[in-house]
């Protein structure tokens, strides 16, 4: 029994120094708050103000829409687009696949 109370008057004691210890180190941080306090505190509205402005970029409307075809080319009055599709075999790592082709091209119909 005098083992624990020996123990806690031990730990009580040792409570009590750190303490001590942390009060000075509160005022000792207490001088640097006020050399802080000299700066007005930042808000969101002054963090916002000292902000660069974006810088806005141009963007240019083309006078005539035009397809992203490639080749572009005009096929003419009455041209027909032709196709023929086709299924083909892909040889692939996880096994052969059937897999559908597609050409088409533009004939004067």
């Amino acid at each position: 029994m005098k083992r624990i109370v020996t123990a806690a008057i031990v730990t009580a004691f040792a409570g009590f120094m750190v303490q001590g210890e942390a009060a000075q180190a509160q005022t000792a941080t207490a001088s640097a708050r006020t050399a802080q306090a000299a700066q007005p505190p930042l808000t969101d509205a002054s963090a916002q103000a000292r902000r660069r402005p974006l810088r806005r970029v141009p963007i240019y409307r083309q006078d005539q829409w035009e397809p992203d075809v490639y080749p572009r080319y005009n096929p003419g009055p009455n041209a027909v687009r032709s196709c023929t599709a086709t299924y083909v075999q892909e040889y692939r790592p996880s096994g052969t696949v059937i897999t559908p082709r597609m050409n088409c091209y533009w004939r004067p119909g």
